[in-house]
């Protein structure tokens, strides 16, 4: 399609969240000796939130937060800026896996969300959130039995919502979740951190975690941290705890960013409510607004490269670009002639049950959050308090949830892991193609508990 190719041709390669001004300047690294109550690692959302909620709960502590990187380069600087109350990776997820705490989970994914939005208002967090809810639309006939989770709209009213050509139908929860900037979140949360007193170190890769004294010693190419307590936040960077490598795999996820839309092409596709969007398909896209109207416009193409590697030059695959180029111009025709201007890939971590898992190491003093598939804007917030109660020693709500004390099913060991995820992938595209038919294969993993989405 010639109009897709021409769109991406002058597209920057980098995440335009990221690309914006106001990033704060990078801490120093890890020189030398220091010590710590509480040692945090890694500065995305999972490791802000939980240096944030420890000094909240205790403004004593000392916290101290060192990242490879700089605070939210990775997922959490790159990803869609959907802030989800759930915290299983949809509902239909969480039934097919904790059934009897379902009630429990929506309580305390919706009461995770509504706390999120008070942080950013009590804090001042400049990061454009909108409880705007969220779009499920169908594209295709087989979709629209599966629509449920809020108001029910016909073909008629979901293109009186926004107006594309490939709706069917669709369905509005509309408080279930909100937009956000990703990369403002990430940088709002860090001086929140700074404002209560948390000390980071950044471009200090930690090389080792072993026992020390009563408690850790991280250690570093130029530097050594001891604490009593770490909160490992590393996501699908991770490969501190060797154990954490059977249950979770990188995914890279592809994304499209546009110019700006002119009033009247806003128009043209109407969006009033600004609601994020996603289709009902296995192999689904994800879209929204920004602040200055641009459409962001990402998924569809989960990719595991084989072997597990992660690569810098994984984060541009044009192949992917051109489908999604493709894809957005079939949804929204009436932005032909619409140009990209980023266009970037991450990796998200992922596990076979699509949400986050937990644990603790080294006997108590080391506690974990990972696997959270794609919703981790939200619900590292939950994963958070939950290290900071597996850190506390203390039984709450939280750990008491099997959702905290079962681990997912482990993937099998390379090469047959990269065997069984491209046959999978294959087989929910062709599921996408049969009217959501899912083969035997599909239907045997989803038996075991071992699945794979987009």
């Amino acid at each position: 399609m010639a109009s897709s190719s021409d769109a991406l041709k002058d597209a920057a390669t980098e995440p335009y969240w990221l690309s914006q001004v106001g990033a704060p300047a990078p801490a120093a690294p890890l020189d030398g000796a220091d010590t710590a109550d509480l040692a945090v690692v890694g500065a995305g959302y999972s490791g802000l939130w939980t240096a944030l909620l420890a000094k909240e709960r205790d403004p004593a502590r000392d916290v101290v937060v060192i990242e490879a990187g700089t605070a939210g380069w990775a997922a959490s600087g790159r990803n869609g800026g959907f802030c989800a109350a759930s915290l299983t990776h949809g509902y239909d997820n969480g039934m097919s896996r904790f059934p009897a705490e379902m009630p429990v989970l929506s309580r305390m994914g919706q009461a995770n969300l509504d706390e999120i939005e008070a942080t950013v208002g009590r804090y001042g967090i400049d990061c454009d959130f909108s409880r705007t809810g969220e779009l499920q639309v169908a594209t295709a006939q087989w979709q629209l039995a599966g629509l449920r989770g809020g108001e029910v709209l016909d073909r008629d009213q979901i293109r009186a919502e926004v107006d594309s050509p490939t709706y069917l139908g669709g369905v509005w929860d509309r408080d279930g979740c909100a937009m956000v900037d990703p990369a403002r979140l990430v940088w709002g949360l860090r001086e929140a951190c700074r404002s209560l007193g948390v000390r980071f170190y950044d471009r200090s890769p930690v090389e080792r975690i072993a026992a020390h004294g009563g408690g850790l010693r991280l250690r570093t190419r130029r530097g050594q941290l001891d604490a009593g307590r770490v909160a490992l936040a590393t996501g699908a960077h991770g490969k501190l705890l060797r154990r954490l490598g059977h249950f979770v795999v990188p995914v890279y996820d592809y994304v499209l960013m546009t110019e700006p839309l002119s009033p009247s092409q806003l128009a043209s596709i109407g969006w009033r409510h600004r609601q994020g969007i996603g289709d009902a398909g296995n192999q689904f896209h994800y879209y929204r607004l920004s602040a200055d109207n641009r459409i962001l416009w990402g998924g569809y193409d989960a990719v595991y490269y084989n072997g597990g590697r992660i690569n810098p030059a994984h984060d541009q695959r044009e192949a992917t670009f051109a489908v999604l180029a493709e894809h957005f111009f079939e949804t929204f025709p009436q932005l032909e002639g619409l140009r990209f201007t980023h266009k970037w890939g991450g990796v998200i971590d992922t596990c076979s049950r699509f949400s986050g898992f937990f644990g603790t190491a080294h006997g108590g003093k080391l506690a974990y959050a990972v696997g959270y598939t794609g919703l981790g804007v939200g619900a590292t917030r939950f994963g958070a308090n939950v290290m900071l109660d597996l850190l506390s020693g203390e039984r709450t709500e939280r750990t008491s949830l099997a959702m905290v004390r079962r681990k997912p099913v482990p993937f099998p060991p390379e090469p047959v892991r990269s065997g069984v995820i491209q046959l999978t992938r294959w087989s929910i595209a062709r599921a996408d193609r049969h009217d959501g038919r899912r083969n035997l294969w599909l239907r045997t993993l989803y038996k075991v508990g071992l699945g794979f989405d987009s």
